[in-house]
C-alpha cells in the first residue's frame, strides 16, 4: 500500500503535475480506494482460457514473492525482558542461495498466465518475460559470487555483520561493477522500466497479463511491488551494510539499538525503491535486441570479470582496496573492449536510393 501511494507521488513530483490529492488527507487513504476498485471490479475469466493453470498462475507469481522475505535480516536484534529476538524469520546459513532459488521460481507465474490466457499478446509478453528473466537471471546470480567469497558465508545476517558501520567497508565500494551489475539485473527481474517488456502497453496491450482482472489482476501488481522490496533488501543487505550506519545502530539500550537498526534499514531501502520509481520516468523502454545485448554481452562479461580479479587479487595480497580499484579498472576494459568490437562488426545501414534523390531534389531546388 506505502509503495502504491509512494509510486503516484513520486511520479506526481517528477512529472510536475498533482499526485493523488483526493482520496483522505493529501491522498494518502488512495491506496485503499484502489483495494476497493480491485475487489469490487467483476472478475472475468475468458472462455477461451485454460481454466486451471489460469487461476493458478497470479498465486505461483505472488507465493515467491513473499517467501522470500524469510531470510532477509532487517536489523539487528530487540532485547524484550531479558530475551534477545533477532529482527529476523530465519537465519539459515544458505541464505543466498535460498533467495535465488525462489526468486527464480517468479518466471512461471509469468509464463503460464501467458500460456494459459491463449491470447498472441500475452503469449508474446511471456516469451519475451521469460528470455529476460532467465537471462538476467545469469548476471543476478554471478555479481553475488566476488561478495561471497571474501565473506566466506551465504549466510545474509552473517554478510550484513562484516561490513561493520563504516561505509568504506560496504560491498559496493569493493565490488562496485558488481553492485551495478545487480541493480541492473534487478530491475529486469521486476519487469520494470526500462525493462518492462514483457507488458509493453504500446506493443502488447499489457503483455502477459492482458486477459487478467479484478484481483488476479492485483496479485501480479502487487507481486512486482514485493519484488521490488525484496531486491532493494537484499541490495542493501550484501553491498550497503545492512542495519550499519556510522555507528548509529548501537546507539541506546538493547531495545532502542534494534529499533535504531531497523529505521536504517528501513530507510536505506526506502531509497532503493525510490531510485526504481526515479527510472522509470526517467529512461525510455529498452528495443528487444538492445535488451539481451545489454545482459548477455555487457552484464554478464562484467560479473565474470569481477569473480575472476576478486579470486586472483584476493588470493596474493588479500588487500580489498586493491580489489576494489581493480575491479573498476577490468569492468572498464572489458566494456571498452566489448563495445570496440560491437562497432566494428555492425554492418552498415542500406541507404535507400529514394532517400538520396529527394535530399538531391530539394538541395537543387
Amino acid at each position: 500500500m506505502a509503495m502504491i501511494l509512494a509510486e503516484r507521488k513520486v511520479s506526481g513530483w517528477i512529472q510536475d503535475r498533482h499526485g493523488p490529492n483526493r482520496v483522505g488527507p493529501w491522498g494518502i487513504l488512495q491506496p485503499i480506494a484502489d483495494g476497493v476498485k480491485f475487489l469490487l471490479k467483476e472478475d472475468l475469466i475468458p472462455d477461451h482460457v485454460d481454466k486451471p493453470i489460469y487461476l493458478l498462475a497470479p498465486a505461483i507469481i505472488l507465493v515467491p514473492a513473499l517467501v522470500t522475505c524469510g531470510v532477509v535480516p532487517f536489523g539487528s536484534s530487540i532485547t524484550i525482558s531479558g530475551y534477545e529476538i533477532p529482527l529476523q524469520i530465519a537465519d539459515i546459513n544458505i541464505g543466498v542461495l535460498y533467495i535465488l532459488a525462489i526468486t527464480s521460481l517468479g518466471v512461471y507465474g509469468v509464463v503460464l498466465g501467458a500460456w494459459a490466457s491463449n491470447n498472441k499478446y500475452s503469449l508474446l509478453g511471456g516469451l519475451r518475460s521469460s528470455a529476460q528473466m532467465i537471462s538476467y537471471e545469469l548476471t543476478l546470480g554471478l555479481s553475488l559470487i566476488g561478495v561471497l567469497m571474501l565473506s566466506s558465508s551465504l549466510s545474509l545476517r552473517e554478510i550484513a555483520i562484516q561490513q561493520g558501520s563504516y561505509p568504506w567497508t560496504w560491498n559496493f565500494l569493493i565490488h562496485f561493477p558488481a553492485f551495478l551489475a545487480f541493480t541492473t539485473a534487478a530491475f529486469a527481474e521486476t519487469n520494470r522500466l526500462p525493462f518492462d517488456l514483457a507488458e509493453a502497453e504500446q506493443e502488447l496491450v499489457g503483455g502477459y497479463h492482458t486477459e487478467y482482472s479484478s484481483m488476479k489482476f492485483a496479485m501480479y501488481f502487487m507481486a512486482e511491488y514485493l519484488h521490488m522490496i525484496v531486491g532493494s533488501a537484499v541490495a542493501v543487505t550484501l553491498f550497503l551494510g545492512g542495519w550499519h550506519f556510522f555507528g548509529l545502530e548501537t546507539v541506546g539500550g538493547p531495545f532502542w539499538s534494534g529499533v535504531i537498526s531497523f529505521g536504517i534499514f528501513f530507510a536505506k531501502t526506502a531509497f532503493f525503491l525510490f531510485v526504481f520509481i526515479w527510472v522509470r520516468w526517467t529512461l525510455p523502454r529498452f528495443r528487444y535486441d538492445q535488451l539481451m545485448n545489454l545482459g548477455w554481452k555487457f552484464l554478464l562479461p562484467i560479473a565474470i570479470t569481477t569473480i575472476v580479479v576478486t579470486a586472483t587479487v584476493w588470493a596474493f595480497t588479500q588487500s580489498k582496496l586493491l580489489v576494489g580499484i581493480l575491479n573498476v579498472v577490468a569492468a572498464f576494459i572489458v566494456v571498452a573492449i566489448v563495445a570496440t568490437t560491437l562497432v566494428m562488426t555492425r554492418e552498415p545501414e542500406p541507404v535507400d536510393d529514394r532517400d538520396i534523390l529527394s535530399f538531391t531534389d530539394e538541395s537543387s531546388s
